[in-house]
């Protein structure tokens, strides 16, 4: 199958018209309830759930506003992955990973003014795709526009102007204070772009963000257990729907608002059971209560079958982070103080992918050695 054949199965969304006579959203934060089975949670969020109802997922999905260019995202997905496969002269699949970075925005209004935000620079999803395309990953890297980017995170602070000169032949050039930061930078990108191991998708919204989220992994699902996804994406879990946002920016002069959230539907099970089955699959979890966190981090590994949840602190994730799979927990830190945390942790998740891999290829040779003695008999 060709490129143009893989672009031609893409994902069509539809949209439904919006309503535009409500004038003002109720904000209502009642009991708690268990998003997949709508039975009350107790403080900690902690009740254990079946699926959530596919109905409720294909809803979001429908009452969205339709993706900008999906058919060009849709392509460009389609044909980095047609390439790879392509490229993989030893026959040996690619391993592809899918990063998530920065957070994603709630609009209160479809011509958007005001939104409610997610606090995420970006820098762990950033920092994490360096060290998986050094490991030999290709990477599709959605992210947050205006967030921390691959080889830009030892680049200067400095507007962007600030790193060029005019020379007195009129030419623009890199000053020699920031030119060794900016050719690294500059290297490493170009390297991995051109050696197709790069793509970049970028989003805003959480409509956005989840649509492009699922056409990802459309996509990725025929790589089996040699797709990852390592979703460090900061994403919503409350949202305005689409159809109860009135259209025209809120006016402060009515006085006071009020605004009736709607929980986001939790897309990690879908992900997991339905979307990529096969694929290997890291979640994270942060909480600004230790007390909490592994308890927390746990109860998502069970939950949502994850086959890693990377638990962190607020205050000290840049430090450390605790890594739980089935097996237990461990905890990973910087190296020396001066390597970033992503160093250990990718290398760790290399390892465990690693370990996935060879897993999943001997169950499937005794799961052929089992139907052949079958027929035999």
């Amino acid at each position: 199958m060709n490129a143009s054949q893989h672009a031609s199965n893409r994902h069509q969304m539809k949209c439904i018209a919006p309503c535009t006579k409500q004038k003002k959203l109720l904000l209502v934060r009642a009991q708690p309830r268990c998003f997949w089975c709508q039975t009350s949670m107790d403080s900690t969020g902690l009740e254990e759930s079946q699926e959530t109802p596919n109905i409720d997922i294909q809803s979001f999905f429908d009452s969205a506003p339709s993706l900008r260019n999906s058919s060009i995202i849709s392509d460009k997905i389609e044909d980095f992955i047609y390439h790879l496969s392509q490229s993989s002269g030893n026959g040996t699949p690619v391993r592809v990973v899918c990063v998530t970075s920065g957070g994603t925005t709630v609009p209160l209004e479809q011509r958007c003014v005001r939104y409610i935000d997610n606090f995420s620079s970006g820098n762990r999803g950033a920092a994490s795709t360096e060290y998986f395309v050094k490991a030999g990953y290709a990477v599709i890297f959605i992210h947050r526009r205006g967030t921390c980017q691959p080889y830009c995170r030892s680049l200067p602070e400095d507007s962007f102007l600030d790193y060029l000169e005019l020379t007195k032949e009129s030419t623009v050039q890199v000053r020699q204070s920031h030119a060794g930061a900016v050719k690294r930078a500059l290297t490493d990108h170009c390297d991995a772009v051109e050696k197709g191991l790069l793509l970049k998708l970028p989003f805003t919204t959480i409509f956005e963000y989840l649509q492009i989220l699922q056409m990802v992994a459309t996509s990725m699902k025929s790589l089996g257990s040699y797709g990852m996804f390592y979703l460090a994406a900061a994403v919503s879990d409350f949202y305005v729907p689409w159809e109860s946002m009135v259209e025209h920016k809120i006016q402060s002069a009515a006085g006071s608002l009020d605004i009736r959230l709607a929980q986001v539907p939790k897309m990690l099970s879908v992900l997991r059971r339905k979307w990529v089955p096969t694929a290997f699959c890291i979640s994270f979890k942060l909480e600004t209560d230790i007390k909490i966190l592994l308890k927390k981090a746990d109860a998502a590994l069970r939950k949502y079958k994850m086959h890693v949840v990377v638990a962190n602190e607020l205050s000290t994730r840049k430090e450390e982070v605790v890594v739980l799979t089935t097996e237990g927990s461990v905890t990973v830190r910087r190296e020396n103080g001066i390597e970033d945390v992503e160093k250990p942790l990718i290398e760790l998740l290399v390892e465990k992918h690693s370990a996935y891999i060879e897993q999943s290829a001997s169950a499937a040779v005794t799961s052929s050695l089992t139907q052949n003695d079958g027929v035999n008999v």
